[in-house]
């Protein structure tokens, strides 16, 4: 039994009756052309990361359009070259013909090839075991002590005075001298 248009067909193998997918695509008047200028990937699925590249058009190449994505960013296409027959474009390579697409849900993302796995001796380094002995507490620092100074009476004639006046007191004289030798050694 076929059924025209739809997804199903049944068949009669040795007295077994199997349900198998249909894969020619229902005939549809909406075209696609390749309008980019490199050629492009058709691919499994609506999406570059999900679904891999199960082929590619030419610039200029034509294909029937069978539905959209529901973002409406892909188109599937008839695709004969493909296990089942059809593939998806990205709309932004290729320009429509006049007419109606349905939208389609997208198929199921195959198996990958490799299963993710964590690294064990990675995740050893980051395992965090509960400790079997008690974790220290809080120890408060010993008290501050300020340090406090007495003055206490110096044995020079000198500590009685400020610094700053001796100072001055030693550089007037000192200046004075210059002054006298620098003039006295121009004559």
């Amino acid at each position: 039994m076929l059924i025209a248009g739809g997804a199903l067909s049944l068949s009669v193998l040795s007295g077994t009756r199997a349900l198998a997918q249909q894969t020619t695509p229902a005939p549809s008047d909406v075209f696609i052309t390749v309008t980019y200028s490199e050629q492009i990937n058709v691919r499994a699925g609506p999406s570059t990361v999900l679904y891999e590249i199960i082929g590619h058009m030419q610039p200029g190449e034509t294909a029937v359009a069978l539905g959209v994505s529901p973002g409406r960013d892909w188109i599937k296409i008839v695709f004969p070259p493909s296990p089942n027959g059809t593939g998806w474009v990205h709309t932004s390579l290729v320009s429509l013909s006049s007419g109606n697409l349905q939208i389609l849900e997208p198929p199921p993302t195959s198996t990958p090839l490799t299963t993710p796995t964590l690294d064990p001796t990675l995740m050893a380094a980051f395992a965090l075991e509960p400790t079997a002995t008690r974790l220290p507490t809080f120890t408060p620092p010993p008290p501050l002590v300020i340090a406090t100074y007495t003055e206490t009476p110096s044995a020079s004639p000198l500590a009685r005075y400020p610094l700053g006046a001796i100072a001055l007191a030693l550089g007037i004289p000192g200046l004075l001298g210059f002054m006298l030798s620098s003039f006295f050694r121009r004559r």
